[in-house]
């Protein structure tokens, strides 16, 4: 009796840090320091390990501009947006609460950087650690609060359970990308930049390709290549009643956006499905204006229509299928 109690003693005296949340990291097959009796594998272990490796496949979700959350991380080079802190958020900065703004992907990859003015640049093109995009941004935007300013942030493992994006930004701040045709808003002052700064940039801008959002619908944008132009269209209407809709439009030879143009598949990014139009050459993106905001009023009769799709509907869409990609 007295060597069993010798050895439940320490499993007792470890769950004080339990009470606060504080697990420490254990061997798997040590006891949990929560004095559950357990393995760690078994109990507090398990639970981190779920946290670390569960894939959210819509970061986005809840955010105002979904869609376009999903473009600016998957199609688009060069584009900021200003976000808006919740007011709860902002109410616990230290004195002027900073502008912050989200960038399409920042010089070295950086998640965020403090500008020398306070101001906050939060990165979108980064790394996920965690499986929760949303969550990425967010520990990158809190460090990015509570940084220096003049100071950029460094990567680094997101900690499983802190705030989410959708926790700390104003749901109700309307989202309004701005695509830029180079990189000169990671400065301060483009007109200043000299050596190798410059030449940084103007790298950085050689590679962009061009790329135009169109006004007239919702998360559509338009692509030059050397070869041919593209119409790449982010949409939120459930995959597969999107699939359906665009095999009978397709079935119908009405799923074109203009004369010489064609639905040529579609890909997965985020959760949401993103049709893909080939364009010729001379097609830009003002004459796609039209023609798409005539297909968004096509695909929502579409969508209505309750009717089992026919043969060649059926065709169709398993031909979409079989061209459709996964990103994420």
């Amino acid at each position: 009796m007295g060597k069993k109690a010798a050895k439940k003693a320490p499993q007792r005296s470890q769950s004080t840090p339990a009470a606060t949340g504080e697990i420490p990291v254990v061997g798997a097959r040590e006891n949990c320091p929560c004095g559950s009796g357990r393995r760690y594998k078994a109990c507090h272990g398990r639970e981190a390990s779920h946290a670390v490796q569960e894939l959210v496949h819509r970061p986005f979700e809840g955010l105002q501009g979904e869609a376009d959350w999903v473009a600016l991380r998957e199609l688009v080079p060069a584009a900021t947006v200003p976000l808006t802190l919740a007011p709860e958020v902002a109410a616990t900065a230290t004195g002027e609460v900073p502008s912050v703004t989200l960038a399409t992907v920042l010089p070295l990859a950086w998640p965020a950087l403090r500008r020398q003015d306070g101001s906050i640049l939060l990165g979108l093109q980064t790394q996920s650690s965690s499986g929760d995009l949303s969550r990425d941004l967010a520990d990158a935007l809190e460090l990015a609060l509570a940084t220096e300013p003049g100071t950029p942030v460094p990567a680094r493992r997101t900690v499983p359970g802190g705030r989410r994006l959708q926790d700390l930004l104003d749901a109700s701040a309307a989202f309004e990308p701005a695509v830029h045709t180079g990189f000169e808003f990671w400065l301060e002052d483009a007109g200043t930049a000299t050596g190798e700064v410059a030449a940084s940039l103007e790298r950085a801008n050689a590679s962009a390709i061009p790329t135009e959002k169109l006004t007239g619908v919702d998360a559509a944008y338009w692509c030059g290549t050397p070869d041919k132009n593209h119409l790449r269209w982010v949409m939120t209407v459930p995959e597969e009643q999107l699939l359906d809709a665009l095999a009978r439009l397709t079935a119908a030879e009405q799923s074109a956006i203009g004369p010489d143009t064609r639905l040529v598949g579609s890909f997965r990014a985020h959760g949401l499905t993103v049709p893909v139009w080939d364009l010729p050459l001379g097609m830009t993106a003002a004459d796609c204006e039209k023609p798409a905001a005539e297909f968004a009023e096509r695909l929502a009769a579409t969508l209505a229509d309750p009717a089992p799709l026919t043969a060649d509907e059926r065709r169709a869409r398993a031909n979409l299928v079989n061209r459709q990609v996964t990103l994420n």
